[in-house]
């Protein structure tokens, strides 16, 4: 094997998952000139077309989709072996990558991080926003926190924290337009909509007991924006309902600058997972994160639901067994 072919195969690896040979490149140190250049090398090398090349992105061949599959093991298993090494050493250093949405990871994680760099300085972080899911077989990701289960058998999730989804507007859209009492209600509403990679979380569901609905939001009548701190500040604006966590919004709520809507309604959710490679846990940086995240969220759910209207199944569970625990 050639002495750069780990290079190239990580550089077709990137073009992949970007879409772009330049943006892969930039991630990597290349010039747009350099890149194209070592991608040729590499098709030249395996007799194969990787890539359709357009004008503004790459489309992988059917025989490039077979070559990535084996790329992505073969990566992984030298990053694997490498992160062994730094295991047995025990260290804790180097950079850990993590990805979080918009506004928890602005609002609390960046705190949080701050607080763990002061335990760890020679940890580096590099944290990346988004309100899309990380696809962390592709995206150079050490943990992803995120609101749900992740879809794929590969990687671990760990569970951190309850969570709740909730509808929420400001006092002056409610004393506009009125307070919902049902589900059905909403069909008179504005609301102001996330959009991610995956689509229009417009999808809203609700309970009591046994009985169900759902409310789909027309898109042509919402506000709608990919980043999560933004919907928050125009639902705040008075320009509609919007979903949020209550992670995100419990602050909020406690200030009165938001109100739950339909809070009978609400449904349980699966929780706040740390998701993670099964072997990245091995690496000492991710592990002492990991553990330093289940105490933060651990204590923060303590204070999660003090002030909050008692709304939230499985919440008064929650409370007495924190203060049987703290007995």
């Amino acid at each position: 094997m050639a002495t750069d072919r780990l290079g190239d195969m990580r550089l077709f690896v990137e073009a992949a998952a970007r879409g772009t040979l330049s943006a892969a490149g930039r991630k990597l140190g290349l010039s747009p000139a350099a890149a194209s250049a070592r991608l040729f090398k590499l098709e030249s090398v395996l007799s194969t077309k990787l890539f359709d090349r357009t004008t503004r992105q790459l489309r992988l061949t059917e025989e490039g989709k077979v070559y990535l599959q084996h790329c992505i093991v073969a990566l992984q298993a030298i990053d694997d072996a490498e992160a062994a090494l730094q295991a047995s050493k025990n260290e804790v250093g180097g950079k850990i990558r993590i990805s979080a949405s918009g506004d928890f990871g602005r609002n609390q994680l960046s705190q949080w991080l701050e607080e763990f760099s002061a335990l760890y300085p020679e940890v580096k972080i590099a944290l990346t926003l988004t309100d899309s899911l990380s696809n962390l077989h592709q995206d150079d990701i050490d943990i992803a926190i995120r609101f749900g289960l992740p879809g794929s058998d590969l990687l671990v999730a760990k569970r951190l924290a309850s969570n709740w989804r909730v509808l929420c507007a400001s006092p002056a859209y409610l004393a506009q337009y009125g307070r919902p009492q049902t589900p059905a209600d909403l069909i008179n509403h504005h609301f102001v909509v996330l959009v991610t990679a995956a689509g229009a979380l417009n999808d809203y569901r609700f309970a009591i007991g046994e009985e169900y609905w759902h409310h789909n939001v027309s898109m042509d009548r919402a506000w709608e924006t990919n980043d999560g701190a933004v919907a928050r500040s125009w639902a705040l604006a008075g320009h509609g309902i919007t979903r949020k966590t209550i992670w995100d919004a419990a602050t909020d709520i406690k200030a009165g600058t938001l109100e739950v809507v339909l809070p009978d309604f609400i449904v349980s959710e699966p929780g706040v997972y740390a998701i993670f490679h099964r072997t990245r846990y091995t690496v000492p940086r991710v592990r002492v994160l990991l553990d330093f995240l289940t105490e933060r969220f651990k204590l923060s759910s303590a204070t999660l639901l003090d002030g909050l209207p008692g709304c939230f199944p499985g919440a008064l569970n929650e409370v007495q067994e924190r203060g049987s625990k703290n007995d």
